[in-house]
């Protein structure tokens, strides 16, 4: 039985082909960028205490690069550790089913030993990377990490309802995450040269990482996170292009699906790209806050990503104060007129944003903006009324308030009005009540105007309401007097 599987591994081992991706059993290798990656691998199970004697033939042998695998790094001289180091890659290149823990068990075990060792070489940063090591390197990467996720219909960002559900993880994390470790560890690697590694981690490679993203994993994703910021450090001429890609993403999500696991992640990476970007900001930066993350404000599952989403855009406005305005245009413009909990969160991302605004941007958009605070104040919703109401205990907010209250009264004491009147909560009415003072303190000559004006507004609304009521009366009445015919309408309730 053992000789008839040996039977049907390939044989090659000439140099030639030394950093080929191997090939197992009954599993065709498919084409991706370049490199090329494999489907599961069955391979002979062995005795641990044979794994060394045996290694060519639990693996297929095109895997082994001139050099027992198996070997340790201080077992060979220098000039020879690189080799071995393909070596170890081409016998990680082989995958295992992890969804049957009992299958292929001595072989997961050896498989986990290698790539720890790897994993210490690449941290050693003994030896300048070859361009066959980095080829290689990809391919494994390529085999074990590349893969396309089943369709997800329970996505926690599919409307932010399924947010206190529990994490699916991957079975195969335990080789996952050693591979994850090997990766970051390679690419930050002063061993190893961008000009030459730029040709494998390539833009198909770069979007496959992306898609990766969408693992449900958080552990996945928050390796990926780490790993695509250090490439986008490492490999300048890769940047613009990650920049669009994410870009990208998140047009479809916001557009299309409103389903990815990953946009929390991508958020965080792209903040702290944003902290590194020069003065004056590019065009196609301004767009890309324009184009993707104002509308990232729609959909329902804000929720899971707000903060990340928040930090990026105040970023923005840390670097160029005149966005400010904009942005705040950009927030009424996608407002949750009946999402309580994202009014909420809006509120609180205006509060940081007039926490740094300037006088000149504020001026400009000061009239909707407390024209919608005005609204939020007389939310049935008490959450959402309160937190409209705590602005008035930022003393920044209260100095731009203050130097224009000449407009700003006039446009908010309606909404605080009626709120003094009829609101049910008493925590709202209390701070309702305090607003007024803290207005009737500021210019009592001004809140007094606002008062009879408004009394003036309520004068004349009951007026137009009293005239209405008269005229239905009249026709009422008028209805009353006059038969009914055969051609007359009826209207029956």
């Amino acid at each position: 039985m053992l000789k008839q599987l040996l039977s049907r591994l390939p044989r090659k081992s000439s140099k030639s082909d030394s950093i080929d991706t191997p090939r197992s059993s009954g599993h065709a290798l498919a084409s991706h960028g370049g490199l090329q990656r494999t489907a599961s691998a069955n391979v002979v199970s062995i005795r641990s205490n044979a794994l060394k004697r045996t290694s060519s033939a639990v693996f297929p042998s095109s895997a082994v690069v001139g050099i027992e695998p198996l070997l340790s790094f201080k077992d060979v001289p220098s000039s020879e550790r690189m080799n071995l180091f393909i070596s170890k890659l081409s016998l990680c290149c082989v995958v295992f089913d992890f969804s049957d823990p009992s299958k292929n068990t001595s072989e997961k075990d050896l498989k986990r030993i290698i790539l720890m060792e790897l994993v210490d070489f690449v941290a050693s940063g003994s030896q300048r990377f070859t361009e066959p090591a980095i080829l290689t390197m990809c391919k494994m990467c390529v085999n074990n990490l590349f893969r396309v996720f089943p369709p997800n219909y329970q996505s926690n960002s599919s409307g932010g309802e399924n947010d206190d559900d529990e994490p699916m993880f991957d079975p195969a994390w335990s080789h996952l995450q050693v591979v994850y470790d090997l990766l970051l560890k390679f690419v930050t690697s002063s061993s190893l040269e961008a000009k030459i590694a730029k040709k494998y981690i390539n833009h198909a490679f770069i979007l496959n990482l992306l898609d990766l993203f969408e693992s449900e994993d958080p552990r996945e994703r928050e390796c990926l996170k780490t790993i695509l910021h250090r490439i986008y450090g490492k490999f300048m001429v890769h940047r613009p292009f990650i920049r669009k890609s994410i870009g990208n993403i998140f047009y479809r999500f916001v557009s299309e699906t409103e389903r990815h696991n990953g946009i929390a992640e991508l958020l965080e990476m792209f903040g702290s790209v944003i902290s590194g970007f020069a003065l004056p900001l590019k065009e196609e930066h301004k767009i890309f806050l324009w184009r993707a993350l104002i509308p990232l404000h729609k959909p329902k599952s804000l929720g899971v990503y707000f903060q990340q989403l928040s930090y990026c855009v105040s970023q923005f406005i840390d670097k160029e104060p005149k966005l400010a305005s904009n942005v705040i245009r950009g927030l009424l413009k996608y407002w949750p007129i009946t999402n309580s909990q994202k009014e909420v969160m809006f509120l609180s991302e205006l509060e940081e944003i007039l926490d740094e605004i300037n006088m000149g941007e504020f001026q400009k958009v000061m009239v909707p903006l407390f024209w919608r605070i005005g609204h939020c104040i007389n939310s049935s919703h008490f959450q959402v009324a309160e937190r409209a109401l705590l602005f008035w205990n930022n003393d920044k907010i209260i100095n731009l308030i203050e130097y224009n209250r000449h407009v700003i009264l006039p446009v908010i004491y309606p909404a605080l009005e009626k709120n003094a009147q009829s609101h049910w909560n008493q925590s709202v009415l209390n701070l309702t009540l305090n607003v007024r003072k803290m207005f009737s303190e500021m210019d009592d000559m001004l809140f007094l105007a606002c008062h009879s004006h408004l009394k003036e507004e309520q004068a004349k609304l009951s007026l137009v309401a009293e005239k209405r009521r008269e005229m239905w009366e009249r026709l009422e009445e008028v209805a009353s007097l006059r038969p009914i015919t055969e051609t007359t309408a009826v209207l029956v309730i």
